[in-house]
């Protein structure tokens, strides 16, 4: 060997040329390399440094705005009772479209269309129920809504992958395209214009109960322990099985404080729910649309991150090309996306529908479909395809629900609602391509 030689001398330390430059740890998920709770920490930490916030960003942005509110609310109004169940329901609709467009920004997609394609699903709903139209069971006239907005997600979908259009375009049209298919809807029979949910028809009743009505306090205590046990034992399960197996688990701590924070939510949520509401009377109990909202949280949470079409979502929104490549049929996945957002939608628009007490012409589906994204968005899904999960469109849909109560409780203009809305939206659309550069900087991308 000369002296020119640059090879380091048998046994030195080689560092990695695939670390990130400045760093000396490795960049790898806490979960593969935490054996205990502060090993968990301190690789969520370097994670965050490298640009991996998670849902920090959301947490902290809901925080601020309680606080705020809190504040400067008259008599702390906006912390009662009546009022977080009120932000809960107002929420809702939110919540539900914001995981609708989740499936298409996972795969760095958008769906323009969802703020009338739902509406669109609500408005066949009550028209198929009307005594004076079809008459039909309530149960029949939601499947065929839910149905019905499942098929223009598909034509949709169909349009998007095989003529290899702009899913913008394509959505945006289609917006167009459902709100005139509500009108027509709305003008079948002899409620034509505004079919009402009030009244003393019993399926028509269903319908304004899925917003309006609320389960009795033992039954919201009885139905918070199910709920509960199941998620503690599925995860506490899942984890300690993985653990035996010598599989990628987190550290049994951080398996209990998962579950012990699940259970807090839980009491809290009923809690605020049992107390009396009414200025006049009883009004307790949780309310049935929160059973819908984390019925759709827990099915569609399970689709995206317990089944092998939920890893095809993630590899196509990460790199579609790689994915085609690996063999994954990237048309059939990103139609089927489609479809379930228009679905979703469906199930979103008759929660509207509930809420409104009936379904008019006067849908204001651009701003649904902007609350949408925003709540998405604000979760911490990025525009760019692969991140992103349906409990933190969850965390951004409340955050955008909390801001807009809170200026309700304010008075405020709605002018100032809407500035302050897209404010937030724009912070966190900057905060994920600054993360994204961050990332690419560390080399994770």
């Amino acid at each position: 060997m000369t002296g020119t030689d640059t090879e380091p001398p048998i046994g030195a330390a080689v560092k990695d040329p695939t670390a990130a430059k400045g760093s000396t740890e490795p960049l790898l998920p806490p979960e593969i390399t935490a054996q205990t709770l502060g090993d968990y920490v301190r690789g969520l930490v370097l994670r965050v440094k490298s640009g991996e916030s998670g849902v920090l960003p959301v947490i902290l942005s809901m925080v601020i705005v309680f606080v705020v509110f809190w504040a400067v609310s008259r008599h702390h109004v906006f912390i009662s009772a009546g009022n977080m169940v009120n932000l809960f329901q107002q929420s809702a609709v939110f919540i539900v479209l914001g995981m609708a467009e989740m499936f298409a920004l996972l795969l760095g997609e958008i769906d323009l269309s969802l703020g009338y394609l739902g509406p669109l699903g609500g408005a066949i709903a009550i028209q198929i129920i009307e005594p004076g139209n079809a008459g039909w069971p309530w149960w029949a006239g939601i499947v065929l809504g839910l149905l019905g907005a499942a098929l223009i997600g598909l034509v949709q979908g169909l349009i998007i992958t095989v003529l290899r259009i702009p899913s913008f375009i394509v959505t945006l049209a289609f917006s167009l395209i459902c709100f005139g298919l509500i009108l027509k809807v709305l003008a079948i029979g002899p409620y034509s214009g505004y079919p009402s949910t009030n009244g003393i028809d019993r399926d028509l009743r269903y319908l304004h109960n899925l917003m309006w009505a609320n389960v009795t306090p033992a039954a919201s205590w009885i139905s918070m322990i199910v709920i509960v046990g199941l998620y503690s034992g599925l995860v506490f399960t899942r984890d300690e099985r993985r653990r035996r197996s010598g599989l990628v688990a987190p550290p049994l701590s951080l398996t209990l404080i998962k579950i012990a924070f699940f259970s807090a939510v839980g009491v809290v949520l009923v809690l605020i729910c049992n107390l009396n509401r009414a200025n006049i009377g009883k009004l307790q109990g949780v309310p049935f649309f929160v059973y819908i909202v984390l019925g759709v949280l827990a099915m569609w949470t399970f689709l995206l991150h317990r089944t092998r079409y939920g890893r095809y979502v993630y590899a196509i929104g990460g790199n579609a090309e790689a994915a085609r490549r690996a063999g994954i049929n990237v048309t059939r996945i990103r139609t089927m996306a489609f479809v379930l957002a228009g679905f979703t939608g469906g199930i979103a628009g008759i929660l509207y529908l509930s809420q409104n007490g009936g379904m008019s012409n006067n849908v204001n589906g651009g701003q649904l479909v902007l609350y949408a994204v925003a709540a998405a968005v604000i979760g911490g899904t990025s525009l760019f395809g692969g991140r992103g999960s349906v409990w933190t469109a969850l965390l951004g849909a409340l955050v955008i629900g909390s801001i807009s109560n809170g200026m309700d409780l304010l008075a405020l203009e709605s002018s100032v609602k809407f500035m302050v809305t897209g404010g937030v939206l724009l912070a966190a659309v900057i905060i994920d391509a600054l993360a994204r550069r961050q990332r690419q900087a560390a080399g994770r991308v």
